[in-house]
């Protein structure tokens, strides 16, 4: 029997794949001080995405809602995600850049990391490992999972023995974003990662994209993963993580320990449950075993991005063409794992592919970028009539002769006109000057938000889910609402 303990995602991934990442600080606050109690080892809650999103669509300052969730939950280590060759810009970050976001998240209280890189570029990966260290963080070596015939269990290991030998990783995290592991592939692949840890903790996370994620982590467990990533019940599964309610339960009745307190599960829960209804996004997902899942590979999030590019075309019928493009493209690109940024480069240009009925007729810079090397080797080689066309486009000459630049900080500074205001320069390196102008506009940050339930306010979301304009606002002496479709 097994000690199993849990990181909570329901402020990260959880509202991430179900709410498109526009969960404002307000959202979580009333319920924060009792996640903090509940006796998870690590609460999940930043990303750079999760800035932008912040910014651009909830006109809502990160850093203030960061402070206010940060010191609402003092005693539980709070965890941010870094990918090392790009977290604060889509594309390439410069390296200094990346350092500056993750000591200014660390100035503001985080105290974990997960780092990761797709194409595993260690060496990066170790720089940050060290930057984070120097505030005493806690440290977790990622390894994407993806199927692919390169993306064997010595793949794996190699991986898993070149990050656990770095001294700053604390932990490695096996990471299924499409939620494709099932018991015979764990059976061998855990194994092997365990084997190759040196006795640091096997982490695991796998969105519940074909419903088998619970199922995966209870094998999981067996083979020797410690650590379970999990959401609370609303805002997990579909394509979230499994729900701490069902995994510890499962973990009772195998006989394995754990310290959640579950009689503190219940109120977090209906306290999200109520928010996201009346915030009108998903809550309470489940989603059935789709054997095609396990070809596109697309993760959860990325799925409501590929079906928004479709309705602007106004072509959604071609969705599960766009889905067979998909692993057409990831196979011809060499298999990258489906994970920022390469599920977004796939996905996309999957849909290039099906609308301009020309397969590389357009390709986006960052393919380009992919395929000269930029991000790091492919795991794969890339099928070479492919690689021809992407090299054979006019931007492919321009892009190849202007690598990714890396200016100091005092040049980003200068740029940006930031001085030393560097939780400033980050903000005006993720998105432009008129979308942070907006955000100001908007006024100072909310502290609760409404979680209205009643025949009226089920008839307006009824209403907006036909809607066309982007948002309705409902005002009267006793309310003033914005719904978002």
């Amino acid at each position: 029997m097994a000690h199993i303990t849990f990181l909570d995602e329901t402020m990260r991934d959880g509202q991430q794949s179900l709410w498109g990442m526009r969960m404002q600080a307000g959202m979580a606050l009333p319920v924060a001080p009792i996640i903090d109690k509940t006796g998870y080892n690590i609460i999940s809650l930043v990303g750079s995405s999760l800035f932008e999103v912040l910014i651009r669509h909830c006109q809502e300052d990160p850093w203030a809602g960061l402070d206010l969730l940060v010191g609402a939950m003092p005693k539980t280590p709070l965890r941010g995600g870094i990918r090392s060759n790009g977290s604060v810009t889509f594309g390439f970050t410069p390296d200094v850049l990346m350092d500056l976001w993750m000591s200014r998240l660390c100035e503001h209280g985080v105290r974990s990391w997960w780092i990761y890189d797709v194409l595993f570029n260690i060496e990066k990966m170790h720089r940050l490992a060290k930057l984070a260290k120097t505030y005493n963080c806690q440290v977790a070596g990622t390894m994407l999972f993806t199927l692919s015939p390169v993306h064997d269990d010595a793949y794996y290991a190699d991986k898993a023995n070149k990050l656990s030998a770095l001294p700053e990783v604390d932990s490695l995290l096996l990471y299924d974003t499409g939620g494709v592991l099932d018991r015979d592939r764990i059976s061998t692949l855990v194994p092997a990662i365990v084997a190759n840890a040196r006795g640091k903790p096997i982490e695991m996370h796998s969105n519940n994209m074909l419903g088998q994620s619970a199922k995966a982590y209870m094998d999981a467990v067996e083979f020797g993963v410690t650590v379970l990533h999990t959401a609370v019940r609303p805002m997990a599964n579909g394509p979230s993580i499994p729900s701490i309610e069902i995994m510890t339960k499962n973990i009772e009745i195998m006989g394995h320990t754990h310290n959640i307190d579950t009689s503190l599960l219940a109120p977090v829960a209906n306290h999200f449950e109520r928010v996201g209804k009346a915030a009108g996004y998903l809550v309470n997902q489940h989603f059935e075993y789709d054997v095609t899942a396990l070809r596109h590979q697309i993760p959860g999030g990325m799925m409501g991005t590929l079906r928004a590019q479709l309705v602007q075309q106004n072509m959604l019928d071609k969705l599960p063409e766009v889905l067979a493009e998909v692993a057409a493209v990831r196979r011809e690109l060499g298999y990258p794992g489906m994970a920022t940024p390469f599920a977004q480069l796939v996905g996309t240009l999957a849909v290039l592919n099906i609308v301009t009925g020309k397969r590389y007729s357009v390709v986006p810079d960052e393919v380009i970028q992919y395929a000269v090397g930029y991000y790091g080797d492919p795991v794969a080689p890339i099928d070479p009539n492919v690689l021809d066309q992407i090299l054979s486009m006019p931007r492919a000459k321009e892009i190849m002769a202007n690598p990714p630049e890396q200016p100091d900080l005092a040049e980003l500074r200068r740029r940006h006109g930031t001085g030393e205001n560097d939780d400033e320069l980050i903000l005006r390196a993720l998105v432009p000057a008129s979308d942070i102008d907006r955000m100001r506009a908007a006024g100072p940050i909310r502290r609760d938000y409404p979680t209205l339930s009643s025949p009226e306010f089920e008839q307006v979301q009824r209403l907006m889910r036909v809607a066309t304009a982007p948002l309705v606002q409902i005002r009267s002496s006793e309310l003033d609402l914005t719904l978002r479709r």
